[in-house]
């Protein structure tokens, strides 16, 4: 026993018992601050999930795009059957499901060249066939531009705990490219 605590065993337990019951008060004014972050956490990581899948699902249609229609006669908008079913199937095999969709106009077949940095720049959008461009644009005239399908999807993110979420409803979009020819 210390020095300090040599008053009686009773008195002793009384004041424990005072201690207990102030450590409880302050966790009931911390918990609520606690689980605020806890769902804010959920529904942030359910909006990174989300953004990844839409990105998934942009890309999954592309390639199946190409899968169906690279080998064909192009351009694939009129000259490969079922694109736009194709596409909408596979945007929607990944975890969002039926939710994902299409954005309007999509998808679409545009002319890409490289520039000298090996970037793709646009030279022009599907018209009628054939090709009516080249790679002027990025300074090689004698280029013909590679035939890419652009898919665009869409996906109404909702957080799950919206009252408290810091987060708010929104509508991620993801594109992607895939060459065709």
């Amino acid at each position: 026993m210390r020095a300090e605590d040599s008053r009686p065993l009773g008195v002793r337990l009384h004041r424990l018992s005072d201690d207990a019951g102030n450590a409880l008060i302050e966790f009931a004014f911390v918990a609520p601050i606690l689980v605020t972050l806890l769902l804010n956490l959920f529904d942030f990581s359910s909006l990174i999930w989300a953004k990844m899948e839409t990105d998934y699902s942009a890309q999954i249609g592309a390639q199946a795009a190409f899968k169906s229609c690279a080998g064909g006669t192009m351009p694939a908008m009129t000259n490969c059957a079922g694109l736009n079913a194709t596409v909408t199937t596979a945007a929607q095999s990944t975890s969002l499901g039926s939710n994902v969709s299409l954005a309007s106009g999509y998808p679409t077949e545009n002319y890409y060249c490289t520039t000298s940095g090996n970037a793709l720049q646009s030279v022009g959008t599907y018209s009628s066939p054939p090709s009516p461009f080249d790679c002027s644009a990025t300074g090689n005239p004698g280029v013909t531009p590679g035939d890419y399908i652009v898919v665009q999807v869409t996906y109404s993110y909702t957080p799950t705990f919206s009252g408290l979420s810091l987060t708010s409803s929104q509508t991620l979009t993801s594109t992607s490219l895939e060459r065709l020819q």
